[in-house]
């Protein structure tokens, strides 16, 4: 329903639609679904039709305060849905195109965006701070995470940071490409560059490590250990590309274990955890002289991550890696990917819920029972 609140005032200012969004209040409090209003979209900025959005971790991170965030908000950023309007400028983009939207915006004018080093834009590091939302309730605003706020029937975002991708393709799962899938896959085959017959440690199995197990098969990977506390998705992990699962649990010195399993040290390790001390392991397991380790999990705000210095002499490398070090421009080529069968999508989406379940949603993750949900709109 659109609401017109005047004739004399510019055109984002006259019109406000309402559309109905999960509201964050505060931290650890459940999500409420209101009926909020929506600015349309200005200079710039596409209006969103969502219709399907997944629950991310880093959601949960905001919702319990392990991420600082302003609230009240409408949380939300791994989604997938159709243009319904366009702002002035906005030439790249037509009603009707569906679309993806991406943590790292792709401006074309900073100095990271013109650097083949880096998948970052100086505009994806401004947007992890709150800026001015199109979102209000009752004339108080809502910010939107991230700059995205996926959490909601509808929502406006800049227009460079979605890309337009194919038609056929399911809203549900390919809204998984717009983080966890492309994260756990880009760290493997973006970031990493595993080569034929490497061998790989991946720490956690959910739904980022899974995807880095299938990036790592993809590369041809001649091993690929799995770490989790939960045994039951050693299937899925197996299916995916796994050739060895390890309860951290069950061996007393886990990173000697693996050093000896891979023989020697592995070549890659990815932490997809988000844990300091588990991204020390990470690190240590590989190999001495030229192993390289990737933090990928996201660890409590002001949490520190140490080593050994000696550890870092002969050769061993430790790195972040943002969003799998993958570009807006890439997430087609992962849609088709998944289209023709190349990766698998379906098998990780566990659980589909409306938007009333939201918070539902959010107890599965917390208590380890999904690999990833998503609410479809």
């Amino acid at each position: 329903m659109l609401v017109l609140n005047g004739t004399s005032t510019p055109r984002h200012l006259q019109i406000l639609m309402k559309t109905r969004a999960a509201v964050a209040y505060a931290p650890n409090e459940p999500l409420v679904i209101e009926t909020v209003d929506l600015e349309g979209p200005r200079e710039g900025e596409v209006l969103i039709e969502v219709k399907a959005t997944g629950l991310c971790h880093s959601d949960l991170h905001v919702c319990t305060g392990a991420v600082p965030w302003q609230f009240p908000a409408v949380l939300g950023h791994e989604a997938a849905g159709v243009v319904v309007e366009c702002g002035p400028g906005v030439t790249q983009f037509a009603p009707g195109d569906h679309v993806i939207p991406f943590l790292i915006p792709r401006c074309g004018a900073c100095a990271y965006c013109s650097s083949p080093k880096t998948n970052l834009c100086l505009q994806a590091l401004a947007r992890l701070k709150p800026r001015e939302s199109r979102f209000s309730l009752k004339g108080q605003p809502l910010s939107q995470l991230w700059g995205l706020g996926t959490f909601a029937e509808h929502t406006v975002v800049p227009a460079d940071t979605i890309v337009k991708v194919r038609p056929d393709a399911p809203f549900d799962p390919i809204c998984y490409i717009g983080c966890g899938a492309t994260t756990g896959i880009g760290a493997a085959l973006f970031a990493a560059k595993i080569e034929r017959d490497a061998s790989v440690v991946v720490f956690g199995l959910g739904g980022i490590g899974l995807n880095v197990v299938q990036g790592a098969k993809l590369a041809g990977a001649r091993q690929i250990v799995g770490v989790d506390i939960q045994p039951q998705k050693e299937p899925i992990a197996r299916r995916l590309g796994l050739t060895d699962f390890i309860d951290p649990r069950t061996v007393p010195k886990l990173t000697g274990h693996l050093m000896k399993l891979t023989g020697g040290g592995a070549d890659y390790s990815f932490e997809c955890i988000g844990h300091p001390e588990t991204m020390r392991q990470a690190f240590e397991c590989t190999h001495p002289a030229w192993g390289q380790s990737y933090v990928i999990g996201v660890a409590p705000h002001g949490a520190d991550a140490c080593c050994t210095p000696a550890h870092l002499m002969l050769g061993r490398r430790w790195s972040g890696c943002y969003m799998g070090g993958a570009r807006l421009d890439q997430l087609p080529e992962l849609v088709d990917w998944y289209m023709n069968g190349k990766i698998e999508l379906d098998p990780l989406i566990t659980h589909r819920l409306s938007l009333e379940q939201i918070n539902e949603g959010f107890e599965l993750m917390k208590r380890g029972e999904t690999i990833r949900a998503v609410v479809r709109l």
